[in-house]
């Protein structure tokens, strides 16, 4: 009877057809595998020789084909090795390289008979082997056979000529992405039954025990509960543990991966010798107690736990102790160790226990990785990670993850059941200097939440490398840096560049109905950081500035003077002390968005050398050509033009040097500085940008008063934008601004991201005064001639280019409060100083 076999594959691996030269395995591969995932040894000698039959080119053919089989299985993708594979040395290092990327080795082999292989020699059209080398191929396959096991294939096929042969496919052991949550995520419970269910019942799950020694379990509308491991041992119920969760996981309300806890269990009751010890011994006394049937469902619920849970679409990953990147999806002995004793180095710590490698700390991955097995004085997101053994069984708590909602609920230990070989970890904190410029260098593309792809051109990344590490403070302090922004379309009112009616319209026609328009102070831009005590704001940052610092937009030190920076600071942090900031947003730290005056503090250098110096030549230069036009219209009445043409000059430079001087004040010292912050930014798990505008300015004003002079409330008005008498009263108000020395206002929408359709609005408009924009122009940009020129500007770049850095800002600020690695971060600051560097208008 001819039977079909059926042959089913991972949909991660590698299988190598193995068989003599004619025995259809290129017929084979096409016929049923996916043509991108077949890699012949034929095309790859054709690849490095122009020719498939080069026999003298095997070396490079093979290179070759080893590095097309690293690159694919670097990135988890199935491939077949169409070849003879007769070889055992060349079998045994595919199955090196598959082990590398911890992915399983197999083996098709195709075994016709000799005399089919011989007729199959003589028809081939392009190539045909003597008659002794088929024999000698033949005789190789069938020894083959004998020795794939041992050579450490994971499973192999024999596939007689003639047999009908069907290819089926199962998912990774890990692949759980379909399952999106809502999820209850509960760490380590050793044991601890009553804790247990009172963490449950906390979540909303009812369990009740029944007469048989069940339980009813209802648990609320669509979550499940993931156990991350060690269910058992040091606890008083272990074996209720077991109970609990083997229901809930049978009745598919739960899923489970196993601690290394479970696992020794396991091998126990499989009967392998394992030393009875770190609680063991509990267990099994609790487990003398049931019947022989309940410990053989105990080993069968065990053996068939997956050793790491992949989630939500890769978006979070559940495993007991820990995983790199690399295996992430992955099988085999190294991921296996990883998953339930997570990675030591190789020494041993003060208390003679194996020293953990803090693997997390050089965690990149996308994906959320939530773990147990080292007990954490407190949970908290880092670097993606979170650790959620909380020692119950030591006195701790046991503690339960929300996700997606990212949410802890906690329950306290009942009594203390065993006393920890080590104190609990502190909370895991990102304290490394250590960049990599690979990260960085190149032309890369950032993704972030606002934008999906933001590009960085390698020449851009080679001119912000200089400025950082030139100029920059400590990578650590730069957690944010402020977006570029745009100002309004050139007005088409004859006497004004820029006017609100531009703001105005531009966000009308976004669909937006209401604006805050605030006072644009004439200072400098400074991000501030600051403190409640030094300590704690070097716990959180790693780095030891006082109570904090303060930056300028491209990320230097606002202040050469640290005495003067740390005396604002001190001022801003005992104001937000005694305003109940830090307790009102339960944080140690915040991150302010503020202008700080004069402009004179930190421009001096520039109004001396640039505005000062202009308006004293134009000055000058001017009342000498006036004298001489004077002198010369006794003659040349004619000139008449040209002297009020001057005069009309000599005005603007008064104009201009009023313009300047307005902004600059004598600051002999800390207490003449002012400070108006207009951005709450940031504070611990927190990042405020999800809150609008007038969020940000009624908590800035709980501690913008006057019992703090440093700090200005900045003035403000909202606006409908439905409503003409809104838009004229805050246009006349403006002019009020505008016309007695100020700069001009700054338009935003009322939420702080603010999206029309699937793109970004321009988080801020400016609209500058007239007498302001000379400082910008020069004296004499009001001049016809002059206008005319200056209203072709193009403001097309610069929206561009705020959009992207206000996002890489964002992001920035989010992937700090999330605790991931430094370098994460890094690489958005970093991003916003490379489109710095763009090639835009500096007037806008």
């Amino acid at each position: 009877m001819n039977t079909s076999i059926n042959i089913n594959l991972p949909e991660k691996g590698l299988v190598l057809l193995v068989g003599a030269s004619s025995a259809g395995k290129s017929t084979f591969a096409k016929s049923h595998f996916n043509s991108a995932a077949i890699l012949s040894s034929d095309q790859c000698r054709a690849m490095v020789a122009n020719n498939e039959q080069v026999l003298d080119a095997n070396q490079a053919t093979f290179e070759v084909l080893y590095l097309i089989v690293r690159k694919r299985l670097e990135r988890g993708l199935f491939t077949i090795i169409d070849a003879t594979n007769l070889d055992m040395e060349g079998r045994k290092a595919l199955v090196r390289i598959a082990h590398e990327y911890h992915l399983s080795t197999y083996a098709i082999v195709l075994q016709p008979d000799l005399k089919t292989l011989k007729t199959r020699n003589q028809q081939r059209p392009d190539r045909q082997l003597p008659v002794r080398v088929i024999v000698n191929q033949h005789q190789r396959a069938r020894q083959a056979v004998r020795q794939l096991r041992r050579e450490g294939f994971r499973q192999y096929w024999l596939l007689p000529e003639g047999k009908e042969t069907s290819i089926t496919y199962h998912p990774m052991p890990s692949d759980y992405k379909t399952f999106t949550g809502p999820f209850d995520i509960i760490g380590d419970v050793h044991g601890c039954f009553e804790e247990l269910l009172a963490l449950l019942n906390k979540l909303g799950y009812q369990v009740e025990e029944t007469a048989t020694g069940d339980f009813d379990i209802s648990t609320p509308p669509g979550r499940k509960i993931i156990f991350v491991g060690d269910l058992v041992d040091r606890g008083p119920a272990s074996h209720k543990v077991l109970k609990l969760a083997m229901q809930m996981v049978a009745q598919e309300q739960a899923f489970c991966v196993p601690g290394n806890h479970d696992d020794k269990l396991k091998r126990h009751l499989e009967g392998r010798q394992v030393k009875i010890a770190h609680g063991l011994e509990m267990t099994l006394e609790q487990l003398s107690a049931t019947t022989p049937e309940f410990q053989q469902e105990v080993l069968q619920f065990l053996q068939q736990l997956p050793l790491h849970l992949e989630l939500d679409y890769g978006k979070l990953l559940v495993v007991h102790a820990g995983l790199e990147e690399s295996m992430h999806g992955r099988e085999g002995n190294a991921v296996r160790s990883f998953c339930l004793y997570g990675k030591t180095t190789g020494k041993t710590d003060e208390h003679g226990l194996p020293e953990r490698y803090p693997w997390a700390q050089d965690y990149q991955g996308k994906a959320k990785i939530v773990y147990g097995h080292t007990p954490v004085s407190q949970p908290q997101w880092f670097n993606q990670t979170m650790c959620l053994d909380t020692g119950c069984v030591f006195g701790g708590t046991l503690t339960a993850l929300r996700y997606p909602e990212n949410e802890i609920v906690q329950v306290p230990a009942l009594e203390t059941y065993a006393h920890s070989s080590r104190p609990f970890q502190p909370p895991a904190t990102n304290n490394s200097t250590t960049l990599k410029a690979a990260d960085v260098l190149g032309r890369k593309t950032i993704a972030t939440r606002l934008c999906t792809k933001i590009l960085i051109p390698a020449n851009q990344a080679i001119r912000a490398l200089e400025t950082m590490s030139r100029f920059a403070v400590d990578p650590r302090q730069l957690i944010y840096l402020p977006p570029t922004m745009s100002p309004v379309k050139t007005s088409s009112l004859p006497d004004f560049l820029e006017h609100p009616k531009e703001a105005f319209d531009y966000y009308r026609k976004q669909g937006l109905n209401r604006v805050v328009c605030q006072e644009k102070h004439m200072g400098s831009r400074a991000v501030i950081t600051v403190g409640k005590t030094a300590a704690a704001l070097t716990e959180r940052f790693g780095v030891e500035k006082g109570l904090g610092w303060i930056i300028t937009r491209t990320g230097r030190k606002f202040f050469s003077d640290s005495t003067t920076e740390q005396t604002l600071l001190t001022r801003i942090s005992n104001q937000l002390s005694r305003s109940g900031f830090w307790e009102r947003h339960q944080t140690d730290w915040v991150l302010l968005d503020a202008e700080l005056m004069p402009w004179s503090a930190k421009a001096s250098q520039l109004l001396k050398t640039q505005y000062a110096a202009t308006a004293t030549a134009g000055d000058l230069s001017l009342t000498a050509a006036q004298v001489t036009v004077d002198n010369a219209l006794l003659r040349l009445p004619e000139l008449s033009p040209l002297k009020e043409r001057l005069s009309q000059r000599q005005e603007n430079i008064l104009k201009f040097r009023q313009a300047y001087r307005h902004y600059c004040w004598n600051a002999a010292g800390p207490e003449d500085l002012r400070i108006a912050p207009f951005h709450l930014l940031a504070t611990e798990g927190q990042v405020h940008t999800d809150k609008d505008h007038a969020w940000h300015l009624q908590e800035l004003g709980t501690f913008c008063s006057k019992e703090e002079p440093c700090l200005v409330a900045t003035n403000h008005r909202w606006v409908d934008l439905d409503n003409e008498e809104d838009i004229q009263a805050t246009t006349e108000w403006w002019l009020g601004l505008t016309t007695t020395g100020g700069e001009g206002m700054v338009v935003k929408p009322a939420s702080f991201v603010a999206r029309q359709k699937n793109s970004l609005v321009q988080p801020a408009l400016k609209v500058r005064g007239r007498e302001y924009l000379r400082i910008i122009y020069g004296p004499d940009y009001t001049l016809p001639d002059n206008m005319v020129r200056l209203r072709q500007r193009h403001i097309k770049k610069k929206r561009s280019l705020a959009e992207r850095e206000f996002a890489l800002g964002i992001e920035a600020m989010e992937r700090f409060v999330a605790r991931q690695a430094l370098n994460n971060v890094h690489q958005c600051v970093f991003s916003i100083l490379a489109l710095e560097s763009e090639e835009v208008d500096v007037s806008l």
